[in-house]
């Protein structure tokens, strides 16, 4: 699993059967410090994420173990909200400050 923020949504009124009627985000990858690191990804979301929340995502394999994503072809899967996180101790981020 790794740190995301939701930075967008995308759009798709063309798409293979099994994938109508799910939400796609755009995540931008989080660093231990909440700093953007790495690229953005697109990923289903399976928990009702939005725009601006932290988020764990899982990609590969892993991404199509989820209810919402079971047998479907996807490579991403935001799988939970972060309400907060604490490195060495130290409180990085809590929802809603």
């Amino acid at each position: 699993m790794q740190l995301a923020k939701v930075i967008g949504t995308v759009v798709a009124s063309q798409k293979v059967e099994s994938l109508v009627g799910l939400r796609f985000l755009v995540l931008q990858a989080l660093d231990p410090n909440g700093k953007p690191g790495g690229g953005s990804v697109v990923a289903i979301d399976a928990v009702g994420a939005g725009v601006d929340e932290v988020v764990l995502y899982a990609s590969g394999s892993s991404a199509r173990q989820t209810q919402a994503t079971d047998g479907r072809p996807c490579d991403a899967v935001v799988m939970a909200i972060v309400d907060n996180w604490e490195v060495g101790g130290k409180l990085k981020y809590q929802k809603g400050t």
